[in-house]
């Protein structure tokens, strides 16, 4: 506008009338209808084993709960030149360029009320080693001689489906496989503690090797295992109800503009 002569006004006054306009259609939010049908009754499920509940009933000492995930396609990009470290008043410089040194995952199970950590790497992720993860987790005590062991997971290709159900619950059986609804990774605890490996451990990504990027994980795990407590989780029941009463009040609305 200005170099056009449309307005002398400077960039940040244009910016400054943009940002006070009622429109700003640069800026956008994402959205998806619930597809699972008995969404309600499965979150509510997986937010009652969070409050130690399960079918309106306390937990006892050995009955425990795990979240478990796998966080995939983790990259080793070797930077073409060195990083350089942050100093005072400078941040950290990493070099743009960089070469791929290929792929693998990292599969974590998450104890829920008592903070145990579990991990470990594979070359990819799969229903076998989804499945290392699990007797990696219930070959050990508490859990091998616990009551119950809540295996809550999302609907991944790992551990989708009534076959998953039969699979694991068939191979341990004091294992209960529990299902999040479609679509709802963000109520799976597991999800936390990703996110701080992003941030703590990956970000930037600079590995010369996939053996780097291992050592790497496995030793953020090691550290974060010794000072781990429970996460503060404080979206319940009643919380959930109103998220879906929201969305029900918008639905038809998005529907119509769709």
């Amino acid at each position: 506008m200005i170099e056009r002569g449309v307005t002398d006004a400077s960039a940040s006054t244009i910016w400054r009338w943009l940002c006070e306009d009622a429109l700003k259609p640069w800026q956008q939010r994402s959205w998806i209808f619930m597809r699972d049908p008995d969404f309600r009754r499965k979150a509510a499920r997986v937010l009652d084993l969070y409050a130690r509940r399960f079918n309106g009933k306390r937990l006892r000492p050995n009955e425990l709960v795990i979240c478990a995930d796998e966080k995939s396609q983790l990259q080793a990009l070797a930077r073409r030149h060195a990083t350089v470290p942050c100093a005072p008043g400078r941040p950290t410089s990493v070099e743009f360029e960089y070469r791929r040194g290929g792929t693998l995952a990292y599969l974590a199970a998450w104890d829920v009320h008592h903070a145990n950590l579990f991990g470990r790497v594979e070359e990819k992720t799969g229903i076998e080693p989804f499945g290392r993860l699990v007797e990696q987790v219930m070959t050990q005590e508490p859990y091998a001689s616990a009551k119950t062991v809540y295996w809550i997971v999302d609907n991944g290709s790992s551990h989708a489906g009534k076959t998953s159900i039969e699979r694991l619950e068939g191979k341990w059986k004091n294992l209960r496989l529990i299902h999040l609804p479609i679509h709802a990774s963000w109520l799976n605890q597991i999800e936390i503690y990703f996110s701080i490996v992003q941030r703590k451990a990956l970000t930037p990504n600079d590995f010369n090797s996939l053996d780097a990027l291992t050592e790497r994980l496995m030793a953020f795990q090691d550290r974060y295992a010794q000072m781990a407590q429970p996460f503060d989780w404080t979206f319940t029941r009643a919380d959930l109800d109103r998220v879906l009463a929201r969305v029900a009040e918008r639905e038809p609305q998005l529907r119509l503009a769709a």
